[in-house]
């Protein structure tokens, strides 16, 4: 599950980890609403037997859920949220996304395709912070406008077609969203 060799892997991880810790990254990284039964059902399990496998672990969580028909496997948004936590993949999001303002020239065109709703709020959050125009009470008086450092493209995200899915199905998740540079500085100062 790990992108580099350093850091803990899943298994240290979930050898040491406390349940209430694992049930919010499971819940805030995973989406998963039953994320409570998940995580008390993973520190039962090792306490009776250390989780050697990703098979084993998909097991322990499937068995925590209620049986339903779904197009994806039970323990995806676990595992999704456990790979997320390991890699920092929010901060490696947000870190990316910056550095792409910073070195995009003006009219150059930002792209980023996300495939599950944790990245997606992310890139559309950068997108609007990126207009610097926060929308204020209609009770104070308006605060003067910022000159925005990007321009947003797509309103909504843009979703792969029906045929898209059925030739890839890896792609019926996948969110893309674009914008475009301004001539104005970057909301985020300049190159290092």
């Amino acid at each position: 599950m790990r992108m580099s060799s350093e850091g803990p892997t899943a298994d240290e991880f979930l050898d040491k980890v406390e349940e209430n810790t694992l049930a919010n990254i499971i819940y805030e990284l995973g989406d998963e609403v039953y994320s409570r039964r998940i995580a008390k059902n993973i520190i039962h399990q090792r306490s009776i037997n250390k989780i050697k496998t990703t098979g084993q672990l998909a097991d322990i969580v499937r068995k925590a859920i209620p049986k339903k028909k779904s197009k994806i496997d039970l323990a995806t948004k676990t595992f999704q949220a456990i790979r997320i936590y390991l890699n920092d993949e929010v901060k490696e999001l947000e870190e990316g996304l910056i550095a792409a303002e910073k070195v995009l020239r003006p009219e150059g065109r930002l792209a980023v395709v996300s495939f599950h709703s944790i990245e997606d709020k992310i890139v559309k959050n950068f997108f609007n912070k990126c207009l610097r125009n926060k929308p204020s009470s209609r009770y104070l008086p308006e605060l003067p406008k910022k000159n925005p450092s990007l321009k947003i493209l797509t309103k909504k995200p843009i979703l792969p077609s029906s045929q898209e899915i059925y030739i890839n199905k890896r792609s019926r998740s996948a969110k893309l969203r674009i914008a475009k540079r301004t001539h104005f500085s970057s909301t985020f100062g300049e190159i290092a």
